[in-house]
């Protein structure tokens, strides 16, 4: 027969139980680290997708600008062919009258191509002055409009969805100077 083996004592060892106790509270905190990592990670990942998204959106938006810019000047030339015809002349003469409509119906045209592409002209006469879509070119004294209006357009702007692509050249009010009374009597 066989001698039973000696059982270890059922005491419980109070070390062993320390360094339990030690081992779980390590790994409780590089389970918070690690979370933390991950959510931190998450959320920059997060942000980068929205970042691309927006990028891409800003580049289908606005890849047209510089073929815009371009097509401005196209625009403006027209309207100055057509206003170099008055109307008087367009009445009297056959071949000028052809020749302003055509140049007018290519510009409608074109205009209405711009608004649905997000060209939007900007023809600020009468308005108050934003120095973020006009161009001052100079001031004139006027008693009659309110200092800072814009009291005649040299050259439409233009912007494409909310950006600027050409600025307004304007003329703009200030308050009419009283002229100095001189004594002449002297």
């Amino acid at each position: 027969m066989t001698e039973p083996t000696p059982q270890p004592s059922q005491e419980p060892s109070e070390q062993p139980q320390a360094t339990a106790d030690l081992r779980i509270k390590e790994l409780e905190e590089e389970v918070a680290k690690l979370k933390d990592a991950y959510l931190r990670a998450m959320a920059e990942t997060e942000n980068v997708r929205t970042r691309a998204r927006r990028d891409m959106d800003d580049t289908a938006k606005y890849a047209a600008t510089k073929f815009a810019r371009d097509m401005v000047n196209i625009i403006e030339n027209l309207d100055r062919a057509s206003q170099s015809i008055p109307a008087e002349v367009r009445a009297s003469n056959d071949i000028l009258k052809q020749v302003g409509d055509g140049i007018d119906m290519t510009m409608q045209e074109l205009l209405g191509i711009f608004e649905r592409n997000g060209i939007k002209r900007i023809n600020p006469l009468g308005e108050k002055f934003d120095h973020n879509f006009h161009q001052a070119v100079t001031q004139v004294p006027d008693s009659e409009k309110p200092p800072g209006t814009v009291t005649q357009v040299l050259q439409a702007g233009y912007v494409l969805h909310d950006r600027l692509l050409r600025p307004a050249m304007v003329c703009v009010s200030t308050a009419a100077t009283a002229q100095p009374n001189l004594d002449k009597t002297a």
